[in-house]
């Protein structure tokens, strides 16, 4: 089982205010921004505590709020959240400058289970914008104060064309590092491109990560889950041992407005992130 959610700081439904320090555009199509933040009373950060894989909402006064998972590790000074541009309240958030304040609610939701993890080797599969909070994960696993407590770390992480890949300067320099085994790929590759080219659960099959000893982090688009299940499967990982984080219409966070509710389950309170097990006892997730 995992670890409970972090309780949100302060009252769950007042967002506290948050100033936006620096935007850095991810991708080609400039559609995927990472925002960083900073509290705008610098007390609140050491308060505000979370575990990689949980969420948060960011909102603007007059426009609206939406969930996103947290990118940044907990360690890391400044809040780190990667933005696509798709809906109303996206769209007002990519047009803010650095210096504006935003709200922000949370931390919400229950984590990946790094505690239980410990000792054992880690494998992470991700496609697209939603390899956020593995980039968390990455990041927490490889502080040196803390990287002898798990074994060996394979990625394996994969977007439509090189130009969507996010944190282009980190996959560099998690490429050039002994202790973990980095395969990036690509659905369509030009000409330029020198990695591999195939869709994220093929790779993983090349790939092949041993099931011995080991977790699987998965996070992606809904059609790469589906397909990802059957390949950890031939693998040798056993549904208790793949945790999945899902997406869905999460409205107060908290398991109040049954917006995000599978089942009697609710995805902002007892997910996002599942274990395979989990997900498949779940109605309309077999």
């Amino acid at each position: 089982m995992n670890t409970p959610g972090r309780p949100p700081l302060g009252n769950p439904y007042l967002p506290l205010p948050v100033r936006l320090e620096r935007v850095t555009v991810e991708n080609d199509a400039r559609d995927l921004k990472t925002f960083e933040l900073t509290f705008s009373d610098p007390g609140l950060r050491e308060k505000f505590t979370f575990v990689p894989g949980q969420f948060s909402f960011l909102g603007l006064a007059g426009v609206g709020e939406a969930p996103f998972g947290i990118a940044s590790a907990p360690h890391e000074a400044n809040l780190a959240f990667t933005l696509k541009k798709a809906g109303h309240v996206t769209t007002a958030l990519h047009e803010l400058s650095p210096g504006m304040e935003l709200g922000l609610r949370g931390p919400y939701g229950n984590p990946y289970p790094l505690h239980t993890a410990r000792g054992r080797n880690i494998v992470i599969v991700s496609g697209g914008f939603s390899f956020t909070t593995l980039r968390s994960v990455i990041v927490h696993l490889m502080r040196p104060d803390r990287r002898g407590d798990y074994g060996r770390i394979t990625v394996v992480y994969g977007a439509r064309s090189p130009g969507e890949l996010l944190y282009k300067d980190e996959l560099r320099a998690w490429e050039a590092l002994p202790d973990i085994d980095l395969t990036l790929c690509v659905d369509r590759a030009d000409g330029d491109w020198p990695a591999t080219e195939g869709l994220v659960p093929n790779v993983l099959r090349e790939v092949a990560p041993s099931a011995k000893n080991a977790v699987a982090l998965v996070c992606g688009p809904p059609v790469m889950l589906r397909f990802t299940h059957p390949v950890l499967e031939e693998l040798g990982f056993s549904p208790d041992d793949v945790y999945l984080s899902l997406e869905n219409r999460m409205k107060c966070g908290i398991g109040k407005c049954g917006r995000c509710n599978i089942g009697e389950v609710y995805v902002c309170k007892d997910g996002p992130v599942f274990s395979y097990r989990r997900l498949r006892e779940l109605p309309g997730e077999n």
